[in-house]
């Protein structure tokens, strides 16, 4: 197997509140949520389809991790979220109440538009350009 980026870590400040946005807002599917003997569980949420690349949402166990729960990133951008189906995404997220922070753009590289997750973590819905 050729390497690759497998997981993702999230710090999210509750695993249930996070699975629900995750499943139900973005459409993710649950890969796995075991719970650990420490208390802690092991879940990973990924796109449907999606083989490669997960989040492990990551629950905050101190205030220096809950202090960075929705600005992982220092406000830009930091989650890219490709689509095959820019229009039916975006509808299907607006209308589960995810923000957009503006309006559908079409550039050169393709349809795109930032929101953020439920933290506040920011994302591009993105579906790329035809060649």
């Amino acid at each position: 197997m050729p390497s690759h980026i497998a997981l993702t870590a999230l710090v999210v400040h509750d695993y249930d509140e996070a699975i629900d946005f995750y499943t139900r807002a973005l459409g993710f599917d649950l890969a796995e949520d075991t719970a650990r003997p420490d208390g802690s569980r092991w879940v990973v949420v990924r796109p449907p389809g999606a083989t490669e690349t997960a989040l492990l949402l990551a629950r905050a166990k101190d205030d220096a991790q809950r202090s960075r729960v929705g600005d992982q990133t220092g406000g830009r951008v930091g989650f890219f979220l490709y689509t095959d189906d820019f229009a039916r995404d975006h509808a299907r997220m607006t209308a589960e109440g995810v923000r957009f922070l503006e309006t559908p753009r079409h550039e050169p590289y393709g349809s795109v538009a930032v929101f953020e997750d439920l933290y506040g973590n920011r994302w591009d819905l993105l579906q790329p350009a035809l060649p």
